[in-house]
């Protein structure tokens, strides 16, 4: 063996005795043992095979192939992509958008096209590894802010040297679920001259009565020193991302992102999904109440605070009895997640679980209830 393989096999087997090897099972809806209750995937609204949102797909696929073709700086800008542009920042109430491929690309992009040498980005302790990524490529001087504590966030800022700062946050966490203190921190980077980011991945769809999140909830969307990014692969049913903010902000990234000068742009198929979703959620904004009903039913049976989205997470001794977890309520018909360091910012083995607007209470949930119960309280 190689040394390039010698060096493959010794990570293999410090996962397998550390109990942190991942796989990527396929899951087939038509398999014959049955369906399974799905509380692991992101499917916040239960959209994903909504007659409209698959509909919605078909038709951007009809009309405009199966995708954009090039980058959307040559020929890969459709009409489609303004459309969906106009629909977020209809929702969210932010003046102007420009849409990804990924999520994770919008974050990157917002990131290191929005900062430079001479300035400092502060990060919760907790944001997603796609803004850690972003921070880490950016050239500017990072510092980590301990998760939701405003008053670190604005020691940090008066301490700076760089004349610009970004704040990085989640307007709800991927894993503990709980709110960042928004409000709050925009009036410390108001006070001190900084951007607030908000990634609203697990706010659209979910938070504010209209599910417009939690930014578009307060009233700060449209604010100058505002920037937004969300996903489209959640309470959306599609895939890609976007970045919101002022027109400005969009002008900079389509002149200087990397991932969107140098990218393809979203499948066409994949913005109507996502259009038609919006389009659903307008008709239909009860779903987002109904989301954070269920995500409270899970919370109580688990013996955990109600999160502020439709995730939340149960600590465990370790990854294997996280894992045991996972097969024993598979066994039972219900599909739960767990993340497993380093995917946890605490360290923990964590069972993760994700509320969906479209499980009855009663029909769908109450047994699930019972056994998640026995599970984290046994």
């Amino acid at each position: 063996m190689t040394a390039f393989q010698d060096w493959l096999a010794a990570a293999a087997a410090r996962r397998r005795d550390l109990g942190l090897v991942r796989s990527t099972p396929v899951i087939d809806p038509a398999d014959p043992a049955g369906p399974m209750l799905d509380l692991a995937g992101n499917d916040y609204l239960g959209l994903r095979t909504h007659p409209t949102v698959v509909a919605g797909a078909v038709a951007a696929a009809t009309a405009y192939g199966g995708g954009a073709g090039a980058s959307r700086l040559v020929t890969g800008t459709l009409p489609i992509h303004a459309d969906l542009e106009t629909a977020l920042c209809a929702l969210t109430g932010a003046p102007a958008g420009l849409v990804f491929s990924t999520g994770y690309a919008a974050n990157l992009a917002a990131v290191t096209a929005l900062t430079d040498a001479d300035t400092l980005v502060i990060s919760d302790a907790h944001i997603h590894a796609s803004l850690v990524d972003a921070a880490r490529l950016s050239r500017a001087s990072v510092a980590v802010a301990r998760h939701n504590d405003v008053a670190h966030v604005a020691a940090l800022l008066a301490a700076r040297a760089q004349p610009r700062a970004m704040v990085l946050v989640e307007s709800v966490y991927s894993v503990l679920g709980d709110a960042a203190p928004l409000a709050e921190l925009l009036e410390v980077c108001g006070a001190h001259g900084a951007v607030l980011l908000v990634d609203e991945a697990h706010g659209i769809g979910v938070t504010g009565d209209q599910g417009q999140g939690s930014a578009a909830a307060l009233r700060i969307s449209a604010d100058p020193q505002v920037v937004l990014t969300l996903t489209l692969s959640k309470s959306l049913a599609s895939q890609g991302g976007a970045v919101l903010g002022s027109p400005e902000v969009r002008d900079h990234l389509v002149n200087t992102a990397r991932p969107f000068i140098y990218d393809t742009g979203l499948a066409p198929a994949a913005a109507g999904a996502a259009l038609a979703a919006l389009g659903v959620l307008r008709e239909h904004p009860e779903l987002a109440a109904a989301v954070r009903h269920n995500s409270a039913l899970l919370a109580d049976a688990c013996g955990v605070d109600a999160p502020a989205g439709a995730v939340l997470s149960v600590a465990m001794p370790g990854p294997h009895e996280a894992l045991a977890a996972v097969a024993t309520a598979a066994q039972h018909g219900i599909r739960i997640g767990c993340f497993r360091p380093p995917s946890t910012p605490d360290g923990t083995s964590r069972l993760r679980l994700t509320a969906h607007a479209d499980h009855h209470p009663h029909d769908d949930l109450a047994g699930a209830c019972l056994l998640l119960k026995e599970l984290t309280r046994g």
